[in-house]
């Protein structure tokens, strides 16, 4: 497990933490970053950009810090059925 900030952009993640004050970690599931969900980092620094399923969250490197991740191989395209 590893900071959020460490992450580089391009890089896929899976949440394994998220600490902080109960109502800002309630605040990032309502956003969906909780334990388990798969996150990328678009955009790496002092402004990190994340996509969170259809999302783009913009957060702080300090809130990028209290979410612990695992590193994880890039998402595949879902395969589209006809």
């Amino acid at each position: 497990m590893i900071p959020l900030d460490m992450l580089q952009a391009g890089e896929w993640a899976e949440v394994t933490e998220v600490s902080g004050e109960i109502a800002w970690v309630g605040r990032l599931a309502e956003l969906g970053i909780r334990e388990g969900c798969r996150l990328q980092v678009l955009q790496a620094g002092t402004t990190c950009l994340l996509q969170v399923a259809n999302c783009k969250l913009c957060l702080r490197p300090a809130d990028c810090g209290a979410i612990l991740v695992q590193p994880v191989a890039a998402e595949q395209p879902h395969a589209r059925t006809l």
